[in-house]
Parts: C-alpha cells; structure tokens; sequence
C-alpha cells in the first residue's frame, strides 16, 4: 500500500540571535504595547478607541464615527491593501515577517516554550521521551501560560467593542453576558491553536497572501535569498582549510539556516512560497561566516537580479524605483490625502428626513395645507449642540413646530417637524430644502432635500 498523505512533522524552530531577530522582536513590543494599551487609553472622559456596535457609535480619539461614515471603513481597507501590494512589491513578505500576527504571536508563544522546555534540542528530546512527573509538570506550566496569555488577548480584543473597564468589572464580578463570554473563549481559543499548534501550517495552508504573492513579485523585489554561486558546492570543511583548494564553496552545510526556519524550509533551495521573510536563516548565517572567518551575506536579503548581475547595494536600491512601485506609490498618496482631505472637511452633523407615511398630506387652518416630517439630527462632536431648524423651497413655506432643537453629545434625536405652505399652491410635489444649523461655538451646517405633496 503507498500512502499519498505525508504526515507532517513538528518543526521545532532553534532560537537565534542578529540585526533581524531584534527589529523582529521591536515590532512584537510595539504591537503588543499598542494592542492591549489602547483600549486603556482614556480620550474626553471615555476610552479613546471603542467601536461600540450596541450603540451604532466608533470613537477613534477626537473622531465620532456613524454607520453613514462606512465609506471611511471602505478606504481604510483600500489603503491597507495597497500598502501592501507596495510593500510586497519592493520588500517581499516584510509584512508575514515582522507584524503579522499570525508570526507575533508564534514568536511569543515560543518563547514561552524555550523558557520553559529549554532550547530545540532540549524540547526534541522532552517529546521523544515517555511521560514523567517532569514532563508532566513542564507541559502543564507551557499550557497554562499560553491559555493565559490567549484568555486574555480574547479579553483586550472584545475590550475594543465593549468598554475595557466595564468589561473588566462584569469579568471580576462574574456577570458576563453570554455573547461576551463567547467572544472572549472564540478568539482565545484562536489565539492558542493558532500560535500554540497550527503555527506554520497557517502560513502555508490557510493564509490566502502566500498563494497570490507571486503576482506581486518580480525579479527586482527584495526577497531572502541564498548566493548559490558563491555557497556551491557546499560542504563540512575545518576552519583552517581552503575552500579553494578542496573545491567547496562557502556554504558549510551546517544546516542551521533549516533548523532557525519556523516553516522548516530550506532556503538553499531556492525561492519557496512558504518563506515568510523573516531573515532567520540570515542572522544564523551571518554568525556561521563570522566564526568560519568568510565574509558574511551568503544569505542576505537581496534580488533575483541583483544577485545574478552581481549588483551593488545601489543599484538594487536604484532598480527599486520601477513603474510597478511607482504606480502603487502615486494611488496610494493619493487615496491617503483624500481620506484625510475628507476628515478633516467632514461636517459633524448629519441630518436624515424621513416622511410621516401615516398623513401623507392635510388642510390645517386659514386653508394652508401641512405635511409632517421625522428630522434624525445626529450630534457627532462630544459636546451638547443646538440647532436652529428652517425650511426653503416654496413661496411661503414655513415650520409651524419648534425650529430649536438641542442634542446631547454623540446622541441621535429624533424630532416631528410639521411644514406649512398658505393655500392657492399648484397640486403635486414640490422640492423643499431643510436646513439645520448649529448655534454654538462648533459651526456646522447641513442641507437636506425632500418633497412636499400638495393634493389636487
């Protein structure tokens, strides 16, 4: 019987030090600092970044945002798209690397694991060995801190939607709701199998970016590559011999650059899409060439180009500026200020009207004929507003209800307005305007249309 399924096998990543494990390991602090600080962050008496979806209300700082500001929503994603087809363009998977969270929180789960199993030989031979108090007891304290760990990025993530120290007192005091509770043990759970187990097979099975990369990359792109002119043929040498004179290349074999791998690839081989260009194996290789007394960059980050031209770092930072890169360059700055162009003109006040279908139109006294409204004023800066209400459009066209309205900060009011026009206007519908206009020391504006039906 042949098996078409390779089972696959557990890497055990060896820990490595170098420039790349620290801008690495920089990135995991300034991630981590932002993610689970920010919702602490206090901003005009309430938490500074909350998307509160009970409420229908998103406060990015100074920012009030409604579900009618989804287009800001649409250009976000727009503009973290092609960041990252820029980025992907010039640098390669920089992105999978160094901020994914996927590889965040790999690095730190493992980390956990070699402080407490030891390093990859050490934890190779723990789960090769039969189950013992000792390897009971390291398994459990690993599994605890990761559950740990996991409970509570579930905790900070669902603070983003409900608020953290409110959360924090129904947690304390065992009073969370159900959906709560679920959201919490959902991305927890997520959180644990996904750093704890699955690590590498996300990046290469599930992750959708390392099957479509390739359509971003050309031969000028930065990727981690391998001098395989200069490491061929590779083989174990003493430090003192000549590579030379036994025919070898600089590579010696030492198979470090696999062992540091967290997808186990050997990057010798050539360009593979489960790189997550991490420079791992640049760093090990690195510190291999200085110990052998050779030059260093048998590994480096480079190009296709650059490495089968022999360019100078120059010419691959000169050959970076190419069309493509451009392109995306010039989209990207132009999307970029007109979101924030938008921003910073955007009126802090919306306004809806919604006809009262229960009397579509009336007589009233002196002849003059009413329609009535549902004006929804919505108050998106964070202090008590008042707005003067007028109407324009037809000849003696006037509000017969109050023209004065005040709204809370953040708060939606809704508010019947009766429109009055005298008689002798010609029967069907009229275009009308209404007008809302804040008094105060915010000056805002808003213009909305809608109809007026005079019956024949």
């Amino acid at each position: 019987m042949v098996s078409l399924y390779e089972k696959s096998k557990k890497i055990y990543p060896r820990s490595v030090q170098g420039l790349f494990v620290k801008w690495r390991w920089a990135l995991v602090w300034l991630t981590q600092l932002v993610f689970y600080g920010l919702p602490w962050l206090e901003w005009n008496a309430r938490q500074a970044v909350l998307f509160d979806l009970e409420a229908r209300r998103f406060f990015i700082f100074g920012l009030v945002l409604y579900p009618q500001d989804f287009i800001y929503l649409t250009g976000l994603l727009v503009i973290s798209a092609l960041a990252l087809f820029l980025f992907t363009a010039v640098a390669g998977r920089v992105w999978c690397g160094y901020a994914c969270p996927q590889t965040v929180y790999t690095e730190i789960f493992l980390w956990i694991e070699r402080k407490v199993e030891g390093d990859r030989s050490a934890r190779i031979r723990l789960d090769e060995s039969a189950m013992s108090v000792r390897k009971l007891g390291k398994k459990s304290l690993k599994h605890t801190l990761w559950i740990v760990l996991s409970l509570w990025t579930g905790f900070t993530f669902v603070g983003y939607f409900t608020p953290i120290r409110e959360l924090s007192a129904l947690t304390l005091a065992g009073a969370l709701g159900p959906w709560q509770t679920f959201w919490i043990f959902f991305y927890g759970f997520a959180t644990y199998g996904n750093a704890g187990f699955m690590r590498e097979q996300v990046c290469k099975y599930m992750c959708p970016y390392a099957r479509f990369q390739s359509a971003m990359f050309d031969k000028d792109t930065l990727i981690v590559t391998y001098d395989e002119k200069r490491g061929e043929p590779r083989g174990a040498r003493s430090k003192k011999a000549d590579p030379k004179a036994l025919g070898l290349g600089s590579c010696v074999d030492c198979t470090l650059c696999v062992q540091v791998c967290p997808t186990g690839i050997d990057i010798r081989k050539g360009l593979q899409y489960e790189c997550i260009g991490c420079a791992a194996c640049i760093d090990v290789c690195d510190d291999v060439m200085d110990k052998v007394g050779y030059p260093r960059g048998l590994i480096r980050y480079s190009t296709q180009n650059a490495v089968a031209n022999g360019w100078t770092q120059a010419e691959i930072i000169k050959r970076a500026v190419r069309p493509r890169v451009l392109v995306y360059t010039a989209i990207l700055g132009l999307i970029c200020v007109a979101v924030g162009v938008s921003l910073f003109m955007r009126t802090p006040l919306k306004v809806d009207v919604i006809r009262d279908r229960g009397a579509l139109a009336r007589l009233v006294e002196q002849g003059r004929i009413e329609n009535v409204y549902r004006l929804q004023v919505m108050n998106a800066t964070e202090s008590t507003q008042s707005y003067q209400l007028a109407v324009s459009g037809l000849e003696g066209v006037t509000i017969a209800s109050e023209t004065s309205i005040e709204v809370r900060s953040t708060e939606v009011r809704s508010v019947a307005v009766r429109v009055q026009v005298p008689p002798g206007v010609a029967p069907g519908s009229h275009p009308i305007h209404f007008d809302v206009r804040s008094t105060g020391a915010d000056v805002a504006q808003v213009s909305e249309k809608a109809v007026f039906l005079v019956p024949r």
